[in-house]
C-alpha cells in the first residue's frame, strides 16, 4: 500500500507543477495573461489526489500516518479556490492581473502551508 501512497504522492507534485508552471508561462504575458489547461487540469489534479492522499491516511492502518485535519482542511479549501477562480475564467481570451496573481499567489501560498506548517 505505500507504493501505492507513494504514486499518488508524485501524482500531487505534478499537479502542483502544472498549476505553478502554468501560471509562471502566463507570467510576462503583460495584459495577455490566460487562465491555461495546464492551470485547469494542475488545480483539478491537486484537489483530487490531495483528497485521496487524506482519504488513504485515515483508512489506511499500515501506512501509519495521521493527517493533521487543521491544515488539510486549509490546504482543501484554498486549492478549491484556485480551481473555481481558474474553472471561472478559463474561457475569457485575457483575464485581469488581480485574476492571474490570486491563482498564483494561492498556488504558492498552498506550498507554503504544506511545507511550513
Amino acid at each position: 500500500m505505500e507504493f501505492l501512497y507513494n504514486i499518488v504522492v508524485a501524482l500531487h507534485f505534478l499537479g502542483l507543477a502544472s498549476l505553478i508552471g502554468g501560471a509562471l508561462v502566463q507570467m510576462k504575458a503583460r495584459g495577455e495573461r490566460q487562465i491555461n489547461r495546464a492551470i485547469i487540469h494542475g488545480a483539478l489534479v491537486q484537489v483530487l489526489t490531495g483528497l485521496i492522499l487524506v482519504g488513504m491516511q485515515e483508512m489506511v492502518d499500515s501506512l501509519d500516518r495521521d493527517p493533521n485535519h487543521a491544515k488539510v482542511g486549509v490546504k482543501l479549501l484554498v486549492a478549491l479556490v484556485i480551481a473555481v477562480v481558474a474553472l471561472i475564467n478559463e474561457k475569457r481570451p485575457t483575464i485581469p492581473d488581480g485574476v492571474y496573481f490570486t491563482v498564483f499567489g494561492l498556488a504558492v501560498a498552498n506550498v507554503l502551508v504544506a511545507v511550513f506548517w
